[in-house]
């Protein structure tokens, strides 16, 4: 439900991306950057906001919240509609976050030799 705004969480929508994250192989793992930007720029932790929880720098919108409105297939304009303090590289940034927390958390099932 977009513009039901809470602190530190929040109803989302999700969003289907039509364009691919663009994040860089390195040495055991995923470079943290989407399009130039870094996520790490934009997610941050402060144990004062929202008890640590990964929120969008001087917001208190949560990266949880974010990640569960694009799993639920709101667009972006839909996420920025419900959370004005956030951008479009907000946006982009959490999936960057998702796509490196993947390739960190899930490792690769073992290749059957032939």
């Amino acid at each position: 439900m977009p513009g039901a705004m809470r602190s530190c969480h929040g109803t989302g929508s999700s969003v289907r991306s039509r364009s691919p994250a663009q994040l860089r192989r390195t040495n055991g793992g995923w470079e943290g950057r989407i399009a130039g930007m870094d996520y790490r720029e934009r997610i941050v932790r402060d144990p004062a906001v929202c008890g640590g929880e990964p929120v969008f720098k001087g917001t208190r919108v949560t990266l949880r919240t974010v990640l569960a409105s694009l799993a639920e297939g709101d667009s972006v304009d839909e996420i920025l509609r419900a959370y004005p303090s956030l951008t479009a590289d907000d946006v982009r940034a959490a999936i960057a976050f998702a796509a490196q927390a993947a390739s960190d958390d899930v490792p690769a099932p073992p290749v059957p030799s032939v």
